[in-house]
This record gives C-alpha cells, sequence and structure tokens, in this order.
C-alpha cells in the first residue's frame, strides 16, 4: 500500500501530512495568497522534500475550508473529502491515544467535538479564538503577527490586566482561590503598556477558550480536553490552562502534532468506513 495524503486547506495556509502504516510522516505547512495555490504549493513540496513520487501516492484526503474551492482530484489522484469535525476528533484521539474526550480545535473561532469510542460529535464552538487574537491584537497593539504578541506578552504582567478574586474579596470565594480571575481585563489601565496588553489578550482568549471546553462537558463524564490548532504553539498555554486543570479537576492536553491534527485525521478517514467521505 502507498501513502495516503491528508491535507488541511485553509484561505491562505495549508497543513498536509502522510499516513504509512498508520504513522504520521512529516507534517508540514504552506502559506500562499489562496486555497489553491496554498494546496497545490503544499502538495509539490512535500511530495519533493520527502521524495515521494505520484505513484507512491495511494489516496489523497481533503478538509477544512479552502477544500470547498477544490472541485477536481489533485494531479488526477484518487482524491476525497472528509469532514472537517470527523477530521478534527480522528486526529486527536489518533495523537493523545485518548478516546472520551472533548476536542477543542482552535482556530479562527473554536470548535468542540466530543469523541465517545467510536462516536465523533461536533457539540458547537464559540466564536473566540486566533481571529480574535488577531483582530483585537491590530486594533490595540497596531500588528496582527501572533508570533510577534507572543514575545511581546512574554515581557508584560498579566497582574496589571485581569482582575483576580483576591483584589476584591478579603478571603477565598467557595470553589475560587483568591489568584482565580473575576473579570478578564478588569484590571486595565489607560496607560498599559504593550507587553501588559499583548499577555492580556492572549490570556483572554486561551482561558476563554479553555473554560468553555470544560463546561461544555458538565453532566458527562469527560474530563479530558486535547486542545488542537496553531494557538498550541503559544508558550502562554502552559501559563493559562494549569490553572484551569487545578480549578476544574480536568486534564487539558497539548498532543504532539497538535497543530496538524485535522489534516492526520483527514487522511485517517480513508482508512474508516464509519465515516462519510465525499469523492471528486
Amino acid at each position: 500500500m502507498g501513502i495516503v495524503i491528508g491535507i488541511d486547506v485553509g484561505i491562505s495556509t495549508t497543513k498536509i501530512v502522510g499516513i504509512s502504516g498508520g504513522n504520521v510522516v512529516s507534517p508540514m505547512r504552506i502559506k500562499a495568497t489562496d486555497p489553491v495555490t496554498s494546496l497545490y504549493g503544499a502538495f509539490g513540496k512535500y511530495l519533493y522534500d520527502n521524495k515521494i513520487q505520484l505513484t507512491d501516492v495511494e489516496h489523497v484526503m481533503l478538509t477544512g475550508v479552502g477544500s470547498a474551492y477544490i472541485s477536481k482530484p489533485v494531479y488526477g489522484l484518487p482524491t476525497d473529502k472528509a469532514g472537517e469535525f470527523v477530521a478534527d476528533g480522528l486526529g486527536a484521539c489518533h495523537v493523545s491515544g485518548k478516546d472520551h474526550i472533548i476536542v477543542v480545535s482552535m482556530g479562527t473561532g473554536t470548535s468542540l467535538i466530543r469523541c465517545d469510542g467510536d462516536r465523533i460529535e461536533h457539540i458547537g464552538g464559540i466564536g473566540i479564538g486566533g481571529g480574535t487574537l488577531q483582530g483585537l491584537s491590530r486594533l490595540l497593539l497596531k500588528t496582527d503577527d501572533i508570533r510577534a504578541v507572543s514575545d511581546m506578552a512574554v515581557r508584560g504582567n498579566v497582574s496589571n490586566i485581569n482582575l483576580r478574586i483576591g483584589d476584591i474579596s478579603a478571603r477565598p470565594l467557595p470553589g475560587l482561590p483568591m489568584t482565580a480571575v473575576a473579570s478578564l481585563f478588569g484590571n486595565a489601565k489607560s496607560d498599559a503598556s504593550r507587553e501588559d496588553i499583548a499577555i492580556g489578550l492572549i490570556w483572554t482568549v486561551l482561558q476563554s477558550v479553555g473554560q468553555s471546553a470544560v463546561l461544555a462537558s458538565i453532566g458527562s463524564s469527560i474530563r479530558e480536553y486535547v486542545m488542537i490548532g496553531n494557538l498550541t504553539l503559544l508558550p502562554q498555554c502552559r501559563m493559562v490552562f494549569p490553572p484551569i486543570e487545578k480549578l476544574y479537576g480536568v486534564k487539558l492536553i497539548i498532543p504532539e502534532y497538535a497543530e496538524f491534527c485535522t489534516a492526520i485525521g483527514a487522511a485517517l478517514s480513508y482508512f474508516d468506513d464509519r465515516y462519510t467521505t465525499e469523492a471528486l
């Protein structure tokens, strides 16, 4: 059997991986000005860099919002489309080794997918994610370069931005330690530094996402959440997520290949007849 290529096609960024013998092969991301250019650029570079011939490719599986712009087989190879939420679930379960989880896909916004054994179900989401961080950074910091914002945030002090329980109460509230956030940006001053604003913005997005995931599992036995998508690359995840874990007694997991999970899941869907795909 040949290699199966999974491609998560975005509007300007495409992620591509191979699956061979159940193993993930050389994940890669490519940026371009439009989804078609991004897809074909990523595919060509992936084959070239990994010394893969077209005849070595058994199948191509597409997913992501940009895949709607692709209406014919990639380079004449057998090509199908996989549902994005199914791809999220399959990829996250594969790389985490868990199947009783909520997958938290942090993209432009955030989608929540419940995985329970063979069942993968999209349960909702929130309009807060990387797009929120970019837009607010553009307004408040005059840049939408997330890496620059993250670097800036390393030098910031979030206590200058967020209002904590300890700032408004002389003692802990039931179930809430003094360090818990009472109000995001509730302590911000008009002359806040760019560094403090940067850490405040990142904290706002990551905490909103993390707590939304936890609240989405109320009434179920799920206590593990697999975080995927580009925002998992932010080093501030290691600052924001542990307090949420401690407060709720849960685990927020960032697995290997977290940013490539959707592409991985798209490739894996080829091997599983339980999930519907669309042939091109």
